[in-house]
């Protein structure tokens, strides 16, 4: 038999899942939660979201307020990293319950001398809770209650709101009910804001024909951090297989001095605990590592789990790998695309926990060893989810500043399900949004759903392995418009470069890779160019650092604009501190003109000064309705918000 209780808790939010997955949010932030809370009759009621941190021995507490309908809400803020869990407290108020009944018969002129003497019985009940000063003005209540002389006194005691606020903070929760346990996962602040750059560190040497080196790689970090990024992804740093190691433009035969793709991990020289031999060595990369954190850039592994024909993973287990009848190991296949020089690891082998805990040997050896924070995980959708579920978790135990970013461009329910099993962010469709309704829609769905919960876009324009239609032979402006769309929209972004600030965008006809693509072979980059996409997007990246309502992603709204190539967007930090109006010209090709309406349910209606942070100009803008013009030299404007 259950236990009694009158009130009915519903439809608490957020939860994922019927509390099976938690939510998340970083450190500072608040957590909103709202439930449907009623009961039987008329009765007064009242509720509470209690939430504790995991070390934590007390809960915390805070009111929830009635709104309509019987829905009510309070927020609690997350100060600490780890997991909190939180659920909905209500109860019948009876005090309370006796004082609004009161007011109304003592406003009615009844006469409530019967009333006054309940009223005493609930006013004795909390007389231990109260402190020395309330407990005071208890007693005189109790005695007025009871003492008909008192009448006039004790009728305006009754109905004082000294009375309610004592009622209220210390209630008695007599056959209260309670919500399932929720929980919310905090993360540093990095989960939510980061500026990636990637780029191939055999492609960083100075000398032409001359593999790059983890030294070479400190040369240009300079030139990373002027550029405004914060977090530099390397793909795998590991050996790299010399059995069925693919040649240039992905030939599926190597010629000589054809260096493979790093994607192909392992070979005489070790596996993914190694380094390439020719990038350096550990302690090269270590240094590597402390000397990006001195100039605020954090590095972040690839986390590849596959190994090549001559890892010493076939060797020592072949167990972990799917072997076919002709005595071959199955290598990869994403159709039409044949990984021959890559052998997927079988997650359905019977030794499954011997291979899992070397798996996650492998990130904590990064982690401890290096003091790697960062992974950026290799299509994670092609392997379990649980078992990402587990090592997310295991890692988090003992080092909750790691972070993982999941490369998944599949199914939205796959890269959902991801993101719920413990990913810090994901990767996203936006390298395929283009037109103001797809943008509109996408972001729209990331921001206002329940995906604002769990998922944490990271907007990349490119990658190496996927160069968009879009791109292919785009001019300077589509580069432009699609590095600031990506940096405003989302709190965090990333290019793989310089590929894409030098604009290099050959294809393979008809598909969306790259043309002599850094996979397969190094380039020599002239590191030291500079153009005005290196200008602009250095100017954006220290502008995101300055401007919080840049560094989250759910607080936005779209404004309407009398063009379908114009897209307008206002954005706010959570305290409405900072706001800022971003406008965008989706034509690379010709000006143009259009209104743009302000979003005045959000601003306000009072006339506001917008500050362009890129040119420096201002504007007085006291109308609904205001003109743009927009050319292709500089498609958009990131106004600062000041109020008049």
């Amino acid at each position: 038999m259950q236990n009694q209780t009158r009130i009915v808790i519903e439809n608490v939010l957020p939860q994922l899942d019927s509390g099976a997955f938690f939510i998340k949010r970083i450190t500072g932030q608040t957590v909103t939660v709202t439930a449907d809370v009623f009961s039987d009759g008329h009765d007064v009621i009242e509720c509470c979201v209690k939430f504790k941190h995991e070390n934590d021995d007390n809960w915390q507490e805070v009111r929830m307020q009635a709104t309509e309908n019987d829905a009510w809400t309070a927020e609690f803020k997350v100060e600490k990293q780890g997991h909190y869990t939180y659920f909905v407290e209500g109860w019948v108020d009876y005090a309370l319950n006796w004082q609004h009944g009161t007011e109304r018969k003592i406003q009615d002129n009844q006469h409530v001398k019967s009333e006054l003497l309940e009223g005493a019985e609930y006013v004795n009940a909390i007389l231990k809770s109260a402190d020395k000063l309330e407990a005071a003005y208890l007693k005189t209540a109790a005695k007025s209650f009871a003492n008909e002389k008192d009448y006039d006194k004790a009728i305006e005691t009754a109905m004082s709101h000294e009375l309610t606020a004592i009622f209220k903070k210390y209630p008695v929760r007599y056959l209260a009910n309670q919500s399932i346990a929720l929980k919310v996962y905090v993360d540093r602040p990095k989960a939510l804001f980061s500026t990636w750059y990637e780029f191939f560190p055999r492609s960083a040497s100075e000398i032409d024909g001359k593999h790059g080196t983890f030294k070479d790689c400190e040369r240009l970090l300079p030139r990373v951090a002027s550029m405004g990024f914060d977090t530099l992804y390397f793909p795998p740093i590991h050996p790299i297989g010399e059995v069925n190691r693919k040649g240039k433009n992905n030939a599926t035969n190597a010629l000589k001095g054809d260096v493979g793709s790093p994607w192909g991990i392992g070979s005489q020289y070790g596996g993914h605990k190694s380094t390439h031999p020719e990038l350096g060595t550990i302690d090269d990369f270590k240094a590597l590592v402390n000397k990006a954190k001195e100039l605020g850039i954090e590095v972040a592994m690839d986390y590849a789990l596959q190994a090549a024909p001559d890892h010493p993973y076939v060797k020592d287990f072949p167990q972990w790998f799917k072997w076919r009848p002709d005595g071959t190991v199955q290598y990869a296949e994403n159709p039409p695309k044949k990984y021959q020089d890559i052998q997927p690891i079988y997650f359905e082998s019977t030794d499954w926990k011997n291979l899992w805990k070397e798996l996650l040997d492998v990130a904590l050896f990064w982690i401890e060893e290096c003091g790697i924070h960062i992974f950026r995980v290799d299509n994670p959708h092609t392997k379990p989810f649980y078992f990402w579920g587990w090592l997310i978790a295991e890692i988090k135990k003992k080092h909750p500043d790691v972070l993982f970013l999941a490369e998944a461009f599949t199914r939205p329910k796959i890269m959902n399900e991801l993101a719920k099993q413990g990913f810090s962010q994901s990767y996203t469709y936006f390298t395929w949004r283009n037109s103001k309704k797809e943008l509109i829609e996408y972001v729209t769905e990331l921001t206002q759903t329940e995906q604002k919960e769990f998922y944490r876009p990271n907007f990349w324009p490119n990658t190496p392995d996927i160069n968009p239609y879009a791109l292919q032979g785009s001019n300077e402006a589509v580069h432009l418009q699609k590095y600031f769309l990506a940096a405003t929209l989302s709190s965090s972004v990333g290019i793989y470069g310089p590929v894409f600030e030098y604009m290099v965008s050959a294809a393979i006809p008809g598909k969306e890779e790259y043309l002599d693509s850094e996979k397969y072979e190094f380039i020599k980059w002239d590191w030291n160019k500079t153009n005005k996409l290196t200008t602009v997007i250095s100017r954006l990246n220290h502008i995101r650092k300055e401007r919080p309502s840049l560094q989250q992603t759910n607080n936005i709204v779209f404004c309407d604009t009398t063009s379908d190539q114009v897209i307008a967007y206002y954005k706010y930090d959570d305290d409405k501190e900072d706001e800022t109006l971003m406008i965008v010209s989706l034509d690379p090709y010709y000006p143009k003109q259009a209104t743009v309406r302000l979003p005045l349910k959000s601003i306000g209606n009072q006339p506001i000064r917008v500050h362009d942070l890129i040119t420096g100009n201002s504007y007085i803008w006291d109308k609904e309705w205001n003109f743009v013009e927009l050319h292709p030299a500089l498609p958009f404007h990131l106004f600062k918000i000041q109020r008049q």
